[in-house]
């Protein structure tokens, strides 16, 4: 689809060549055929070295884009991503007519459902009721459980354990915002990968990216009743207890432990071999190899003192 063609769609004006678009993309990631947007000025440099095609800033911001690059000044970039985002998508049934394939050596039980395109792996069972989109991968050993649901496009290393009715894959919860309030939707356009021996919990749901990946890395233990937002990484080995919930590009290290009902506030990294305990809430970025309690967070022997001096305080 040509720039022009874009553009005219929603009445918007460009600077710079015309050219083929197809689609959106983050600024590292992005080639000519891509558009980029720039909210947010922590991502300045990455505006400055991106190899788009095409950018959606800020009037303010104009100078500061590649000369390759073609220009859409908007009042709420975020918002003309949203819209653009809806042009993007692809359709959720029919996208390709390629026959699956599966192997002899797998078991698929009736009534599970496996789209065209997916490749299922060696020695893989898929139970009754399952849902596998198309484009899907499913690396030889894993076990996909009663009514889990794998959406288009993701990546599911070997010997995964997907425990029933897991959701992978699913539109992330995402919104921009008109001046007079109306939620837009932003369609997510990229996808998931779970690397080999990740274990995904009984109704936890795992939220594909807007560009790219939500990745979760080898050996990783998901419990129950999860919510994993959309470009989360999950470094290896990890352990995520019930009712954990990440919020979108949370970023965790390796051997990461969050105890149950613990949450991010998103675009925030934890380093590797932290601990963080029951209801704990991470609001910014946290060291590793440490233990942190409570909200707002602190380190775990910090919260007990504190817990000691108010128990004290609560007795007179």
């Amino acid at each position: 689809m040509k720039l022009s063609d874009i553009c005219a769609r929603f009445s918007w004006s460009y600077e710079g060549e015309d050219r083929e678009i197809s689609g959106l993309q983050t600024f590292e990631n992005a080639a000519s055929e891509h558009i980029v947007y720039l909210e947010n000025e922590k991502f300045l440099e990455g505006l400055k070295n991106t190899k788009a095609g095409a950018a959606i800033v800020y009037e303010r911001f104009k100078s500061l884009v590649p000369k390759t690059c073609a220009i859409i000044v908007s009042p709420n970039p975020h918002l003309y991503m949203a819209y653009l985002s809806a042009v993007f998508t692809p359709k959720v049934i029919n996208s390709t007519d390629k026959k699956p394939i599966i192997d002899k050596s797998a078991v698929v039980i009736p009534n599970a459902y496996i789209g065209n395109g997916a490749v299922i792996g060696a020695n893989v069972t898929i139970m009754a009721g399952a849902y596998i989109g198309e484009n899907v991968v499913v690396g030889e050993g894993t076990i996909i459980h009663p009514n889990a649901v794998v959406y288009n496009n993701s990546i599911i290393g070997k010997r995964c354990h997907l425990l029933a009715n897991c959701v992978i894959g699913s539109d992330g919860f995402g919104y921009a915002h008109t001046k007079e309030g109306v939620h837009v939707k932003i369609y997510h356009l990229g996808n998931v990968i779970l690397e080999d021996d990740v274990e995904v919990g009984a109704c936890t749901t795992i939220d594909r990216a807007v560009f790219g990946s939500t990745r979760i890395k080898k050996g990783t233990k998901i419990d129950n009743l999860v919510q994993i937002g959309h470009n989360c990484e999950l470094g290896e080995h990890c352990i995520i207890v019930s009712q954990t919930g990440l919020a979108g590009s949370s970023v965790l290290g390796r051997n990461v432990v969050m105890g149950g009902q613990s949450a991010t506030s998103g675009h925030l990294k934890i380093g590797d071999f932290t601990f963080i305990a029951a209801r704990g809430g991470v609001t910014k970025n946290v060291e590793g190899g440490k233990t942190y309690s409570g909200f707002p967070l602190m380190l775990h022997k910090e919260w007990l003192k504190m817990q000691a001096k108010l128990s004290s305080f609560l007795k007179k």
